[in-house]
């Protein structure tokens, strides 16, 4: 992609400064937040609030590209606030995004809502992909559940409609789930998390950028897109893997129990490493798109020669 002009709202966390970085040389990017910044090369940043229309509206006049990535971090304890705090932030911002591009006179062409592999049911029998997948009924279902459906339930003629169900995305930029999981190698506690035996369902930053382009330049591609790769492994498959790549020989694992008692102490739930998330990427396999990163060796290789050696290693 290039000389577009793409909008990023919620830009500024890991998968947005990504997105950044992949795309910003050769393309004008607009980014909505709650603390706009001073401008960066083509990067710019305009304030919105993710709930209300404003001047943030004319950002999106013109646009080749929009890129909703909006919603409350769900590292965090499930308490009756923060479960509403996750729903309303990824709902509210869909609806306000819909609402605004039906006031313009030259729509964005393309709308990528940003979703979750996380929809899926705990599986550990069979992978689910878009065509057989079955769609459990937790709080975190619930919550993939309506903000696709507020997506989908908005109607615009002119824009083509797409929705990415992310896997847990591996890269090196600040924010992204590599800098805890290297921070245990670092503590020689890098062993499986519970048994094991879930699937652990990932995708490089790098396969995240090229489908967001991928789906942009090809015009017959819409509706829902697992954006994971195309090997999910188990997650003790996951730490030796990592372990190899950084030259680690052991790490010490982590039961069930003792990852209940950590994650009230850290303020997250264990859900976040002992659901089973085995999600394939059919659609777009068939589709033709290829990854540069399918197998999960190769992503970490490249993961860590960005990643100074200190990160990983007390010396």
């Amino acid at each position: 992609m290039e000389n577009k002009r793409i909008v990023i709202a919620a830009g500024t966390g890991f998968i947005g400064k990504s997105l950044v970085a992949h795309f910003g040389d050769k393309n004008d990017i607009v980014i909505l937040t709650r603390r706009p910044q001073a401008a960066s090369g083509r990067t710019s940043y305009v304030k919105w609030d993710g709930e209300h229309p404003g001047d943030w509206v004319a950002a999106l006049e013109n646009a080749d590209l929009l890129i909703n990535l909006t919603g409350k971090s769900v590292n965090c304890r499930y308490t009756p606030q923060n479960k509403a705090a996750i729903m309303s932030s990824r709902v509210n911002a869909t609806r306000v995004l819909g609402a605004a591009i039906g006031t313009l006179k030259v729509p964005p062409k393309v709308w990528i809502n940003a979703g979750s592999a996380t929809i899926y049911r705990h599986a550990e029998d069979r992978p689910q992909d878009e065509f057989n997948g079955e769609i459990a009924d937790d709080f975190s279902v619930q919550v993939c559940k309506l903000w696709e459906q507020t997506f989908n339930d908005i109607t615009l003629p002119h824009t083509r409609k797409i929705v990415l169900r992310i896997g847990v995305t591996l890269g090196w930029q600040p924010g992204g789930v590599m800098q805890p999981y290297l921070h245990l190698l670092k503590l020689g506690l890098g062993g499986r998390q519970g048994n094991g035996r879930q699937m652990y369902t990932w995708i490089h930053i790098t396969d995240v950028c090229r489908m967001v382009a991928w789906l942009y330049e090809n015009n017959a591609q819409q509706g829902v897109y697992n954006c994971t790769a195309p090997h999910p492994v188990t997650n003790e498959v996951f730490m030796r893997t990592l372990r190899k790549a950084a030259g680690h020989l052991f790490g010490l694992p982590a039961p069930a129990p003792l990852l209940k008692i950590g994650a009230a102490m850290i303020g997250t739930e264990t859900e976040l490493l002992l659901k089973s998330r085995w999600v394939l990427p059919s659609r777009v396999l068939r589709a033709g798109f290829t990854f540069a990163f399918p197998q999960l060796k190769d992503a970490f290789d490249d993961i860590l020669t960005h990643v100074p050696r200190s990160a990983y290693h007390l010396c």
